[in-house]
Formats: C-alpha cells, sequence, structure tokens
C-alpha cells in the first residue's frame, strides 16, 4: 500500500526528529519469542583471540584510534571476555574482564594503571560510558531471554554500509521490568545467515531512551565464516543524540586455540600475565 502524501510527510517528519511510534503493543509474540531464542543459541567458538581496532569520532569528526587485544572464552553458554587496551598511551595497558553470569548481573572489573589496581565495576554503574566509548557497561552484557518480551512486528530488507541483508525479521524488544534497562525499548533486524542451520543474527538496532527519542544505532556491516562459526566482524554504534560513533572492526580472529584460564582472572588483570 502506498503512503499518502501526509503519511509521507509525517514518515519524514519522524526521521528528523527521531520520534518513532513503532514501539509495538509492549507484549511479546510467540514468532518474536521464536526468533529470539534462536538468535539466544547463535553458536560461538571455546575460544577466541582477535586483534581489535577501535575508532572514536566525535561531531566534529575528530577521531582517535585505538589497539585492542581480545580474548573470549564460551564455557556452558556463559561468555567471559579480557579486553587488553595497547595504544594509544592514553588507554595503553587498560585491561577489562567481563564474566556473564545465568542469574543477575555480569561480572566486570577493570585495571587502570593509573591507578595499578583492579576494581570490580558496580550494577549502579551500568549506564556509564566504558573507556570513552558510546557503548555503557550494561551495553557489553546480553541481557536474559527472560527480562524481555520479544515482539515481531515485519520482515523486511535493511541496508548496513555497502551490505544488504534480505528478509530481516523485525523485533520490538521490551523490558518486562522498565528499570532493569537504561532503554525504554529496542528495535531489532535479525538476519537469517544460515537458514539450514537456524543461525541467526541481529545486524541493525535502534535503542530508544525512557522519552521514547531514538538514541543509539548499532550495527554490523560484515559477517564472516571462521571454521564452524560465523563471526560478526564490525561493529558501529552511533549515538544519534550527541554526534559521537564507536566503530569496532576485528583485523584478524583464531578461533580454534585454547586459551589459558589463568587470562580470565583477575590476576590476569592485574598483571597482564
Amino acid at each position: 500500500m502506498k503512503l499518502t502524501k501526509l503519511k509521507a510527510a509525517l514518515a519524514v517528519l519522524l526521521t528528523i526528529t527521531g520520534v518513532t511510534f513503532a514501539q509495538g503493543t509492549g507484549t511479546g509474540n510467540a514468532k518474536g519469542d521464536e526468533i529470539m531464542s534462536i538468535v539466544r543459541d547463535f553458536k560461538k567458538p571455546d575460544y577466541t583471540t582477535s586483534n581489535v581496532y577501535m575508532t572514536l569520532t566525535d561531531k566534529s569528526g575528530k577521531s582517535e584510534k585505538r589497539a585492542v587485544k581480545e580474548y573470549g572464552r564460551e564455557v556452558n553458554g556463559n561468555t567471559t571476555i579480557v579486553m587488553m587496551f595497547l595504544s594509544p598511551a592514553s588507554v595503553k595497558d587498560t585491561r577489562f574482564l567481563m564474566e556473564e553470569k545465568d542469574n543477575g548481573p555480569d561480572d566486570k572489573f577493570i585495571y587502570l594503571p593509573s591507578l595499578k589496581s583492579t576494581r570490580r565495576v558496580n550494577a549502579s554503574e551500568g549506564s556509564k560510558s566504558f573507556m570513552g566509548t558510546d557503548a555503557t557497561y550494561d551495553d557489553l552484557s546480553s541481557r536474559d531471554f527472560e527480562e524481555d518480551y520479544h515482539e515481531y512486528i515485519a520482515t523486511e530488507d535493511i541496508t548496513v554500509g555497502s551490505t544488504v541483508y534480505k528478509n530481516c525479521d523485525v523485533i520490538i524488544e521490551t523490558p518486562k521490568d522498565k528499570k532493569s534497562s537504561q532503554y525504554n525499548y529496542r528495535k531489532v533486524w535479525v538476519y537469517h545467515v544460515d537458514e539450514a542451520a537456524k543461525i541467526y543474527y541481529p545486524v541493525y538496532t535502534e535503542l530508544y531512551d525512557k522519552n521514547n527519542r531514538l538514541l543509539k544505532k548499532l550495527s554490523v556491516s560484515k559477517i564472516e565464516k571462521h571454521g564452524d562459526f560465523y563471526i560478526p566482524m564490525d561493529d558501529k554504534m552511533e549515538n544519534v543524540q550527541t554526534g559521537h560513533t564507536t566503530f569496532i572492526e576485528i583485523v584478524n580472529i583464531d578461533t580454534t586455540t585454547a586459551i589459558p584460564d589463568r587470562v580470565f582472572t583477575q590476576n590476569f588483570l592485574n598483571t597482564g600475565k
């Protein structure tokens, strides 16, 4: 059905202001639950070692490029990651550990070289920026499936960078407990990476603030297969209200080499070895 002139004008207005009425009903449906349960079960390697570039750009176009070494481990469906900042000098030797938990908030610890000590990141700090990026500490964690309503609303194509993702499922995710999230709701485009293997991945997400205004966009433009695993090789988070962006790119990744348990400890954060 074609838009009337009034509807077309309204669509343009909503794009400019960042306001949307596509909030869903605030409840889930069976198709939404089915799709997001497949996303939840996205298969990950037991171990990953990655070299990552992180580029932070402000609204004036000034940017800072960071080099990061990242280690990942998957045990019983829970992910543990360690990030080591290598450059520039302003963040060098900062180290971060996050351990995913089944129930309750994930454990997060950060080593700050200026203080020569590791401290726990408290749950009350969840809405604070992680290392000056557009991601908050809570953004780094995956929400438990049961915490949100999942409402399927449409199937459509979406373009991210130069990549066209066909037939994405559009899902509205609404927190059951509004206090549990810094966002009022999230609108997610889920791409069927491998339909036969039931591998689905969110390639574009819009995050709306407590006033239902678009706050951030999160996008993935490249997914590659490494061995038996599909790996998102980049992501871009844009704060549309401040004009600041964070672009993360994996330049190489090893999904086959086991990583010693000692790497995923606070002692490793303190020593780097």
